[in-house]
């Protein structure tokens, strides 16, 4: 058996082009402000990538690159500007921020009508408790093309591997409200392992290359990979290559579907940013 790969490069070019499409139909620019502080390489390529797939949907976007030297005040009073500007209705600070800076009061800054991160605590104790919220986008992607695939998710075993705040609690949260049966593992999970082959669907979400072996799968299993790691450079390589948390190679022919890395959960984060960034813009027009 090999696994069927499900292409998140493609079904991401779908929702971007839904959400251009819904909100010229509607009349509306929505606006998106991303603010970057500091030099961070990955989060250089990521804020442009957000910028341009903004743009390219018909979005107003703003970037605010700001040096690493930008004190606590002068980043929060940035925000409170993007808080009051009716143009802006999505608001999204890259992390990691650089050392000094306190990431919570960051968060906690925004306004919660504007967190199209999902990342405000308003906001994560709605998703909990099953109300209307902004939702993390990477979770929010990964839940898309689980749906896609499999269809109604009830009842299924689903295992998320990974506890952070960012995509392992609300990932359990959006397989919960899918009526799954769910369990977290983290680092203190015993015999890992086993829980793993338990699982129809497998989430993995460690930052750890090549973490998740093809012996832990359930034959006919479905992982979502959301790990971007880059290995060291083999010889006469610039750069390693971009791997997940999942020994892809060899889970492949376990699983019935996998996500590759590139080209699987990374592009979904961005169309879901788009699409928290839309609804954000058409409540604060209701």
């Amino acid at each position: 058996m090999t696994a069927h790969l499900i292409d998140g490069k493609a079904f991401a070019a779908g929702v971007r082009a839904r959400v251009a499409e819904r909100a010229q139909a509607l009349g509306v620019t929505p606006g998106l402000a991303v603010v970057l502080v500091g030099e961070d390489p990955a989060s250089q390529v990521y804020v442009g990538s957000k910028e341009r797939e903004a743009r390219a949907a018909g979005f107003h976007s703003v970037v605010h690159r700001l040096p690493a030297t930008t004190s606590q005040a002068e980043l929060l009073a940035l925000i409170q500007a993007l808080n009051g500007d009716p143009a802006i209705h999505g608001i999204l600070v890259q992390l990691p921020l650089p050392a000094g800076l306190d990431e919570d009061a960051v968060i906690l800054a925004i306004d919660p009508a504007k967190d199209v991160d999902g990342f405000h605590p308003v906001n994560v104790g709605r998703l909990a408790l099953g109300q209307p919220a902004p939702v993390p986008c990477t979770p929010r992607g990964c839940l898309m093309l689980l749906k896609d695939h499999l269809g109604d998710l009830s009842g299924r075993e689903a295992l998320v591997i990974g506890r952070s705040a960012i995509v392992g609690k609300p990932m359990a949260m959006l397989l919960l409200g899918a009526n799954a049966t769910v369990t977290i593992a983290h680092s203190r999970t015993k015999d890992l392992p086993a829980v793993c082959r338990r699982a129809d669907i497998v989430v993995a979400a460690v930052g750890r290359p090549h973490f998740v072996k093809a012996d832990w799968l359930k034959p006919g299993a479905v992982v979502i990979d959301v790990g971007i790691n880059r290995l060291d450079p083999a010889p006469g390589e610039a750069k390693g290559r971009l791997v997940g948390d999942v020994d892809f190679e060899a889970a492949r022919r376990v699983a019935s579907a996998i996500t590759p890395v590139p080209g699987g959960v990374g592009p979904m984060t961005i169309a879901c940013l788009l699409d928290n960034t839309l609804e954000a813009c058409l409540a604060a027009r209701a």
